[in-house]
């Protein structure tokens, strides 16, 4: 049993010798036009998930280099191997006893009945049956709108006696970077990874974006329009605060988490002549 990706090249419209910058600036390029805040075409959000999914590989050297030696079997596509003695007990092999049976009900039959393994013996023998077969864990990346927002992931198992399959997993909102979704008679461990977004980063489940304001912003406060997953909110900025610090916008990351402005005060680079004879009285004045 696996679960099938695309080809995280294709995806991201590059070729396979593409080198690490040139990997990052498609991921962007794609990134901004697929995001679901940006792009309302019915299958940017999925479309947005799997660039993500893609460039989580790709940037990073070790899962490039197990994904170009395994391909979409680089992490979770190992065929399940089950416990010894699987096909004396389900039919499936010289032992007899009356046609194979699908996977998907050997999973059941250890994982359903008792939310997981260690819950006891789910065949019901004595202390000389199989133990339970461990869970198979695999990542699952999905965007940080899906992550904040929740949502529908679909999913397409292979193997077994019922062939593919394709089944739909729930994405609760809220849910941070590192959460487990098990999926019960299927004996799979979904690990949750969360794509890289081009206006957050995420941390823990607080969510960070960068602010930018001008000097005469940062000594005298004022207004500022900060984005968020429920839209755009203004946020009030006291007067004289340094670039880098951090205002709290409450119940506003994952779950009920914050979403924390970074200011960062810019400088223009060219200066009209009335606003440097203005920086200059400043720059006397401070002096």
């Amino acid at each position: 049993m696996s679960v099938t990706f695309e080809d995280y090249y294709e995806t991201l419209g590059v070729k396979r010798n593409a080198g690490a910058d040139e990997i990052k600036r498609a991921y962007r390029k794609q990134a901004q036009q697929y995001h679901p805040d940006r792009n309302k075409e019915a299958d940017a959000h999925e479309r947005f998930s799997k660039i993500g999914e893609a460039y989580e590989v790709l940037k990073d050297p070790e899962k490039r280099k197990k994904y170009d030696r395994l391909g979409e079997n680089w992490k979770q596509g190992e065929q399940f191997r089950p416990p010894p003695g699987y096909e004396d007990l389900f039919g499936g092999g010289g032992g007899g006893g009356g046609g194979g049976a699908d996977f998907s009900d050997f999973f059941s039959s250890v994982f359903g009945r008792d939310g997981g393994p260690g819950g006891g013996n789910p065949f019901g023998g004595g202390g000389g049956a199989p133990h339970a077969a461990p869970e198979q864990e695999i990542d699952l990346t999905v965007s940080l709108h899906e992550a904040y927002h929740g949502g529908t992931r679909q999913l397409t198992l292979t193997g077994g006696a019922s062939g593919n399959r394709q089944i739909d997993v729930k994405v609760p909102a809220g849910i941070r970077p590192g959460s487990k979704i098990r999926l019960k008679g299927e004996g799979l461990l979904l690990k949750i990874a969360v794509a890289p977004d081009p206006r957050f980063t995420v941390e823990g489940r607080n969510l960070v974006t960068a602010v930018t304001l001008s000097p005469a912003q940062a000594a005298l406060g004022g207004k500022l329009d900060v984005p968020t997953f429920d839209g755009t909110v203004s946020l009030t900025v006291p007067a004289g605060v340094s670039s880098g610090q951090r205002l709290r916008l409450k119940g506003k990351g994952l779950g009920d988490a914050d979403l924390f402005a970074e200011l960062k005060i810019t400088v223009p680079r060219t200066l009209t002549h009335e606003q440097r004879a203005l920086y200059e009285q400043l720059r006397d004045l401070e002096t």
